[in-house]
């Protein structure tokens, strides 16, 4: 990430994603004094939060619908349509919020053209561009963060962190430019308990584990296994399992059917996995796990796909 010179801390992703969308509202006061400049873009199958702000930015009526009517001022795109960025991300538009890699949605990795393509257009129109890696940063895709193979004219105006960041313990936060953090006054957002000493010396240490040179070298090694026992899979299944997405450790795998039976074939087998998206098994395992669970894990899932593929 270019040019960072301020992180706030806060207490969670929800929490850095509200701090990232108040801070782009403020830049959008101070380029446009006239307050035209308020609206936000955020993209479908999104997932930022579940306050006001973070909520209004997660187009998905399971959330949103208790709740509404949400935050004014967003808009919603299609994820990886870069013949969208000119019409979506106007001279109106404050800020920017995408995951690199959406979690949440199912898995799926924005392209290098599409992140390039909003960069260089939240430049044009002087808005915010906000990377949300709570979920996909922090060497889960084998680097520190998962944009870090973008080219330099792509790199976040803001990035957001939380998650793995305490590796349980409650701590958020948001790394902020020059630019956008000279446009921001002391004041301007707050929190009781961020930046408090136990959290930071939590994240101090964590952050320095995980940025360990051999432990994103052996995410990418470990990645390679489950691609390729997926494969095998995909190869029994070539009409259930239609393909394989992600980066690192984080992965999906993307069926033709509702995944529900699969799941809970491998739960009552001792393994946990999740859906998400459409018809997506997520898989986001420790960053530790050994070889030898992977295989474990997946012997399970192979069976479970045995019993129940007859099912979906």
């Amino acid at each position: 990430m270019s040019n960072l010179t301020s992180v706030f801390i806060c207490n969670s992703g929800s929490e850095a994603n509200e701090s990232a969308i108040k801070f782009a509202r403020k830049v959008g006061k101070v380029v446009d004094p006239s307050g035209n400049k308020y609206e936000f873009v955020a993209f479908k199958n999104a997932f930022h939060g579940r306050t006001m702000g973070s909520l209004s930015a997660t187009l998905n009526p399971k959330y949103q619908k208790p709740f509404s009517p949400m935050v004014p001022g967003f808009r919603y795109g299609d994820y990886n349509d870069a013949s969208q960025i000119d019409r979506l991300v106007t001279e109106k538009t404050c800020g920017v919020i995408v995951e690199p890699i959406q979690g949440e949605g199912g898995v799926n990795v924005a392209s290098e053209e599409f992140l390039v393509g909003l960069a260089k257009r939240c430049k044009e129109v002087g808005a915010v561009l906000i990377y949300d890696e709570i979920q996909c940063g922090l060497s889960r895709t084998g680097t520190l963060w998962a944009h870090a193979s973008l080219p330099k004219e792509a790199h976040p105006d803001i990035l957001t962190t939380a998650k793995a960041l305490g590796n349980g313990f409650p701590i958020g936060a948001s790394l902020v430019t020059k630019e956008v953090a000279d446009k921001i006054k002391v004041g301007d957002h707050g929190t009781t308990f961020g930046g408090n000493p136990l959290a930071c010396r939590l994240a101090h240490y964590v952050f320095n584990r995980l940025a360990d040179p051999k432990l994103q070298k052996s995410v990418l090694a470990k990645s390679d296994i489950f691609r390729e026992r997926f494969a095998g899979l995909q190869r029994q299944y070539p009409d259930l399992i239609q393909e394989v997405r992600g980066k690192g450790l984080i992965l999906g795998l993307g069926l033709t059917k509702d995944p529900a039976p699969i799941v809970q074939g491998a739960r009552e087998n001792g393994v946990l996995v999740i859906s998400a998206g459409l018809n997506t098994l997520r898989f986001v395992p420790s960053l530790l796990i050994s070889e030898a669970e992977i295989h474990q894990g997946l012997d399970v899932l192979e069976q479970v796909f045995a019993e129940k593929a007859h099912q979906l």
